[in-house]
């Protein structure tokens, strides 16, 4: 075991495998766009749906159960229909990770929208807010929390599961661990899921930085 991560630890800061199109940067780069164009994607079909949902309180049961059964669908299987229907394409695979990435975005979205206190939503309209108003002045900051939560539930179910993308031949980070299977290289194979991992953490790390600095700036906002 100490031998297994002493080569792991000289695969990962080796200079040679940072370097060319296989190596961890190019990958890395692979990786990230694969992940954050999927989840921007699902997040713009998915807010406005989450929100919808919450302001007007139609089409919950559909929308939740839609949700939990995206979350059901085996995200390999999707991949190879698409495939068999659209043929070899990265597009099987972002179509993939958007049906992932939504049922989490539109369920936190819809909770948050719906924790929203009544008489809050009351008294702003009895204030003369329209629709939109309440929506985008009081509701939508009250929801912020569970959605930025949805959010980052979602880029870490993403990150996590892009490796598809290499088990039908394209690149990303998943490359490393499905030719180490291969070639029965399990340093290889760990530094693949090390990385993964680090790149998933490091998001959401991102993420969270990014809420308590939107929170930070509401609260002083309120506060003059």
């Amino acid at each position: 075991m100490y031998e297994l991560f002493k080569n792991l630890g000289s695969w990962l800061v080796s200079g040679d495998q940072w370097g060319g199109t296989g190596g961890i940067a190019h990958r890395l780069a692979e990786h990230l766009e694969y992940s954050l164009l999927a989840t921007l994607i699902a997040a713009a079909i998915a807010l406005p749906l989450g929100l919808l949902i919450g302001h007007t309180g139609r089409g919950a049961f559909v929308a939740i159960n839609l949700a939990s059964f995206g979350r059901a669908l085996p995200t390999v299987g999707l991949v190879v229909l698409v495939f068999l229907v659209a043929g070899l394409s990265l597009w099987a695979v972002y179509v993939a990770l958007v049906v992932l990435a939504v049922p989490a975005i539109v369920t936190n979205t819809y909770a948050g929208m719906a924790a929203v206190d009544p008489e809050v939503k009351d008294a702003a309209r009895g204030q003369g807010m329209r629709g939109h108003q309440v929506l985008f002045q009081v509701e939508l900051p009250l929801a912020l929390p569970l959605i930025m939560t949805g959010l980052r539930l979602s880029l870490i179910q993403v990150v996590s599961t892009a490796t598809i993308a290499a088990y039908v031949s394209f690149g990303g980070l998943g490359r490393y661990v499905f030719d180490g299977l291969a070639q029965r290289d399990l340093v290889q194979v760990l530094g693949g899921a090390v990385l993964v991992a680090v790149v998933a953490v490091v998001l959401d790390l991102a993420l969270a930085a990014l809420q308590r600095f939107l929170f930070r700036h509401r609260r002083t906002a309120d506060a003059h």
